[in-house]
Formats: C-alpha cells, sequence, structure tokens
C-alpha cells in the first residue's frame, strides 16, 4: 500500500566533519521541517556498509514517496541504488568530501537549504549509470581517480585536505594503465565516465555533462608530461578541461572496457576491485527521481 505521506530520512553518522550534536540539531530540524509540510517523518541513522540500501530497499516496497539521504557521495549511492526505477523520490542532504552528484545539480551544501528542498522539492528524473553491474550516479572510472579512492578510503581522516595529500603522493609514481575501449587499445592517464559532470569539489571532469540526456561522456585524459599537471589541474577546476590537448570525450550510452587483470575502479568515489579483465558500462536512462 501506498504510504506518501510518509518521509524516511536517512543519516550517515560518520559522513562529513559535523559533530554528533550538530546532526542531531539537523536531524531534530528536519523532523519539524516534514512535520510543517504534511509528513510524517521517519529518521534512521545508519550502523554499517550497506544498512542505506537496506532501509531504502525497504521504504520502496513500502510505498514511501520521499527518501532522503544525509551523507557524502556513499551514502547517496547506497540510497539511490535502491530507488531507482520506482516512484519513490530521492532527497540529498550533501555531506560528504566531494558531493558531486549534489553540485552538479545544484543543491544547496548548507544542510539546512538542502533539507528544505529535499521536503518542498518536485520529482526530476535523472539517468544512472552501471559499471561492472555497480551503480553509479555521478562518476565511475578507472586509472589514476580509481587508485586515489582506493588510497584514499584507507586513510584515517576524510576530507578534502586527505584527499589533495592523497592524490599528490600517488601522482609522482603513477603508471598510466592500458586499456581496450569497444576493441580499440589506448594507453591512458584516466578513464571515467561521467554521468554528472564532476568528480566533486567543483573538479570537471565532463564540462558539458547533462544527466538527463541518456548518454554517459566517456572521458579520456591521455599520459602528459609531469610539467604540464598544473595546467591540467587548472582546467580540471575551472571547467575548461575539454580544451586540453590530452582530454577526449565522447557521448556513449555502452562501453566494453578491457585490461590485462583484475580491474581497479571506483562508482561515485567508492573503490572496487573486480576479480573480471573485463567490464560493461552502461547508461540507464531516466532511471532515478530526484527533488530539486
Amino acid at each position: 500500500m501506498a504510504n506518501t505521506s510518509t518521509l524516511l530520512a536517512i543519516v550517515n553518522p560518520l559522513s562529513g566533519t559535523a559533530t554528533a550534536a550538530q546532526k542531531a540539531t539537523l536531524q531534530q530540524y528536519l523532523a519539524d521541517r516534514a512535520n510543517r509540510a504534511g509528513y510524517t517523518p521517519e529518521v534512521v541513522v545508519t550502523t554499517h556498509a550497506g544498512h542505506a540500501t537496506q532501509l531504502a530497499t525497504a521504504a520502496v516496497q513500502r510505498g514511501v514517496g520521499r527518501v532522503i539521504a544525509i551523507g557524502g557521495d556513499g551514502t547517496i549511492n547506497e540510497t539511490a541504488r535502491a530507488l531507482r526505477q520506482s516512484g519513490t523520490a530521492l532527497g540529498i542532504v550533501p555531506m560528504g568530501s566531494g558531493n558531486g552528484l549534489a553540485r552538479h545539480l545544484g543543491v544547496p551544501l548548507d544542510a539546512r537549504r538542502a533539507i528544505d528542498k529535499a521536503v518542498d522539492g518536485r520529482p526530476v528524473l535523472i539517468d544512472s549509470g552501471e559499471i561492472g553491474g555497480h551503480p553509479f550516479f555521478c562518476t565511475a572510472g578507472l586509472g589514476f581517480e580509481a587508485h586515489v579512492a582506493h588510497l584514499f578510503a584507507q586513510q584515517p581522516v576524510r576530507g578534502l585536505s586527505t584527499y589533495i595529500r592523497t592524490a599528490y603522493g600517488a601522482f609522482w609514481s603513477y603508471k598510466p594503465g592500458r586499456y581496450v575501449i569497444n576493441g580499440i587499445e589506448k594507453n591512458l592517464f584516466s578513464l571515467a565516465f561521467a554521468n554528472a559532470g564532476q568528480f566533486g569539489n567543483n573538479a570537471w571532469i565532463a564540462p558539458k555533462a547533462n544527466i538527463a540526456d541518456g548518454r554517459l561522456d566517456q572521458c579520456e585524459v591521455r599520459p602528459f608530461p609531469k610539467s604540464m599537471s598544473g595546467g591540467l589541474v587548472w582546467r580540471l577546476f575551472n571547467k575548461t578541461l575539454e580544451a586540453s590537448p590530452y582530454w577526449h570525450g565522447e557521448p556513449v550510452v555502452k562501453a566494453t572496457v578491457e585490461a590485462d587483470g583484475p580491474l581497479s575502479i571506483h562508482a561515485d568515489g567508492e573503490p572496487l576491485l573486480l576479480p573480471e579483465s573485463q567490464c560493461m558500462v552502461q547508461v540507464l536512462p531516466s532511471s532515478l527521481l530526484v527533488l530539486l
């Protein structure tokens, strides 16, 4: 039975730098705001990896109309994957390190304003993607970004400064990889598939990506002299990477990627190791309702 008057908020207690007391205040603000809007609010704090997916799956089965994810890109991914191709809409309250999907969609980074949008917003359809069977909503890929995602996951402290230090340290020893993409062999520094335009923190790997056009942007960064790294980073954060001769992008709906061994990938910044040497990447058009 549909239960569209219920609003479920899923909170990751480990995301971001807000204290437990600050998150408790936000939870109360959300409950009060939802009540005023005529919803019956439920607030649940996750306790383990995959918990957000379990909670969101149960919400879809109950016919809950709105599920709000409060956390980082990983929490949003866990929640959104359960809402795909359903009538339940996702609200985003970004509290992570990168907040790539929220930034692309124009969701406020201020938590209270984001809660207001999630409570009052209208459902809008966007695309999603899959890499090796793993859903993603912002970006996924192989190469340097996946390498850094695996290293970053091992750090005791998260946040932008930690990510920058991790990426900078990894850059000097990183070796570009050999990939076969749809039968064509390429040597690449980075291979990204972008549903949204950026990794997070306004690092625009696909400056012209449209999150609702039924396509992904396949973005390749060819090996480049280390002396050019500063200019490429500048372009990445100034939304002009497509002007670099080392960058190539093209729209795709499906791609097959092969490498020499198990694939080290990331999906929305979360590191994954695929035991196979080949994976498929594809778009799922108009597969997720987001509250905007």
